[in-house]
C-alpha cells in the first residue's frame, strides 16, 4: 500500500497501487480540494466490503471533517460490526452531471465526478469526536440544521456507533465536455451534444403533527446543493 509517487505534494493525495487510474487515466485526479468538493456535494456513498467471501455494497449517508470520512448507525448493523473489525473497505461517491449523446450508439457517455476511497475504518471512542461527527452528518445533509434542532442526548450517543475512515488513499475521476465521435461520423445528420442534469428541491412538506406556529427554518428555506462541474 506504499505510494507509487514518493514526492506527493500536500495539496494532492499520494497515488498508490489501488488508487492509480488505469482506465482512461487522463480523467484521473488526486487533488485534495477536488476530492473534498465532490464528497461535500454528494449525499450518499456506497460502502463495499467482504464478509466470509460474500461481497456487499451498502449505500449510506456520511459526513466529512478534513481528511476523515465518518459513517454511523446502530451497533447492531452488520456493516458497522464488520468494518470496526478492521477489514478493508472501498467507498465510492458519484455525481452525475449530464448525459452525453453522440452520433453513434457506441460513443454515448455521461459527464460525472466520482471519488474512490480505500482503507480501514476506525471506531470513534472520543465523545467529543463522536459529537463532531454527528454534527458533520447533519450539516452535510442540510447545512445550518444542527443549530435548529435538539442535539443528541447521552442515551442516543451511547446507542450510535461512529466509524472514521481516514482519507489516505483517495482518487477522483471526472468526465466533462461534448461527445467524442469517430471522425467519419461528424458529417452524419444526427443531433449530438450534452443533456445537463441538475439536482433540485421541491416544496417542503410539513410534518402533519407540526405546531401551526412553527415557521419554515432558514436551513430549509435556503436549501440547495451546489453542483458546479469541473472545467
Amino acid at each position: 500500500m506504499h505510494s507509487i509517487n514518493s514526492e506527493t505534494q500536500l495539496d494532492s493525495f499520494a497515488i498508490t497501487q489501488r488508487t492509480q487510474i488505469k482506465r482512461i487515466p487522463q480523467r484521473g485526479n488526486y487533488d485534495r480540494a477536488l476530492i473534498h468538493q465532490i464528497l461535500d456535494q454528494a449525499l450518499i456513498c456506497q460502502v463495499g466490503f467482504v464478509v466470509e467471501g460474500q461481497p456487499f455494497v451498502i449505500p449510506t449517508a456520511y459526513g466529512r471533517v478534513e481528511d476523515r470520512l465518518y459513517i454511523h448507525g446502530s451497533p447492531a448493523s452488520r456493516m458497522l460490526r464488520t468494518l470496526k473489525a478492521g477489514v478493508d473497505v472501498c467507498v465510492t461517491v458519484t455525481l452525475l452531471d449530464g448525459l452525453v449523446l453522440a452520433r453513434s450508439a457506441f460513443h454515448h457517455s455521461m459527464n460525472y465526478r466520482s471519488v474512490v476511497i480505500f482503507g480501514k475504518a476506525i471506531v470513534v471512542e472520543s465523545g467529543t469526536e463522536k459529537l463532531e461527527a454527528l454534527k458533520a452528518f447533519t450539516e452535510h445533509v442540510v447545512p445550518g440544521r444542527w443549530a435548529e434542532v435538539r442535539p443528541p442526548n447521552p442515551q442516543e450517543l451511547a446507542g450510535t456507533l461512529v466509524l472514521s475512515l481516514p482519507l489516505h488513499e483517495a482518487s477522483a475521476k471526472v468526465r466533462t465536455g461534448p461527445p467524442k465521435d469517430d471522425d467519419a461520423d461528424y458529417a452524419l445528420p444526427i443531433w449530438a451534444g450534452e443533456l445537463p442534469l441538475h439536482q433540485t428541491t421541491l416544496t417542503p412538506i410539513p410534518d402533519p403533527q407540526l405546531q401551526a406556529s412553527v415557521e419554515l427554518p432558514t436551513s430549509v428555506q435556503h436549501y440547495s446543493r451546489s453542483l458546479s462541474t469541473v472545467k
